[in-house]
């Protein structure tokens, strides 16, 4: 199981705040994932705090001020793009 998370590139400890392109560091609470297989710990995701959240919800608000302008066609491409 191991090997096959650290190829998604998912660590024992995961930050669960991103602007999609950075992830960013948060001191929130820890939510843990366990296998229903055997109980064992999976993976541990840390919530986002207050500055966290703050910093997520500032970045989107300034992409959406310029994502609004583009074409949809244009955002097509660009979704498509990060499939």
């Amino acid at each position: 199981m191991h090997d096959i998370l650290k190829q998604l590139g998912i660590d024992k400890i995961n930050s669960g705040v991103s602007t999609g392109s950075n992830w960013i560091k948060s001191g929130g609470k820890t939510i843990s994932s366990f296998s229903p297989v055997d109980g064992k710990n999976i993976a541990d995701v840390i919530c986002a705090d207050d500055n966290a959240y703050e910093q997520a919800v500032n970045t989107a608000s300034k992409a959406f001020v310029e994502w609004r302008l583009w074409p949809s066609p244009k955002r097509g491409e660009v979704v498509r793009a990060f499939r």
